[in-house]
């Protein structure tokens, strides 16, 4: 066998294993540019660990939150009334309308920090809205109490609606004017209506605090 006939017979063997290949490839309904792409990150080694960008399902649009916040004594308690509104995403007690940088609960209670016990309030407004919040708000504790709810006693157990936009500002507003007008109370409302300024998330051990310990709040009527 001569040389052109010895290359002639390779090439056709070639030929016929690519062909062979390409119809597997087909018959599993694989492309031809999966099928490259993937050697391609075999040989590269380290692509192997990117993630392939894959379309996300649509299993409906996530839903847009919004945040509230309000102190109204201790936030063990308030923290508790909020979670069980539906609508209500997810909550955190914490500290805010101080001055003090991320206080610690010692020295909130020193009454020196200026801050409130608070609980910020993530909801999803379709299902509650900001007008229901706060009916919540003024029925979980005295508002005409000043720097105190209950036993607890110190600005830090203060009434006040921290307001994160114009419109909050506006409906804290209307909302007292009308609970002051319906004659609930015969003292004024001391509940102060303030914008949000940072807050700081307590400590974990104050998160849920009823909830974990399966009992029923004692602090918020």
């Amino acid at each position: 066998m001569n040389e052109s006939t010895r290359v002639g017979g390779q090439t056709a063997t070639l030929l016929l294993v690519a062909a062979v290949a390409l119809a597997l490839i087909g018959a599993l309904g694989i492309g031809a540019g999966h099928w490259y792409a993937t050697a391609g990150d075999e040989a590269t080694g380290d692509q192997q660990d990117q993630p392939a960008a894959q379309a996300v399902p649509d299993d409906g649009e996530q839903p847009m939150t919004e945040q509230a916040t309000f102190a109204a004594g201790c936030f063990w308690g308030v923290q508790y009334a909020f979670d069980q509104v539906p609508g209500v995403v997810s909550t955190e007690v914490g500290y805010t309308g101080g001055t003090t940088p991320n206080p610690t609960y010692e020295q909130v209670c020193t009454d020196r920090t200026g801050h409130a016990e608070a609980v910020q309030v993530t909801y999803d407004p379709k299902q509650v809205t900001y007008d229901q919040l706060l009916n919540m708000f003024w029925s979980m504790h005295d508002p005409t109490q000043v720097n105190r709810q209950g036993p607890d006693h110190g600005t830090q157990y203060r009434s006040v609606i921290f307001y994160h936009n114009a419109e909050q500002a506006v409906a804290a507003r209307a909302s007292k004017d009308r609970l002051q007008a319906s004659g609930k109370y015969d003292r004024p409302i001391a509940t102060a209506i303030e914008p949000v300024g940072t807050f700081w998330k307590a400590e974990d051990y104050h998160q849920e605090y009823f909830s974990k310990r399966g009992i029923n709040p004692t602090c918020h009527r």
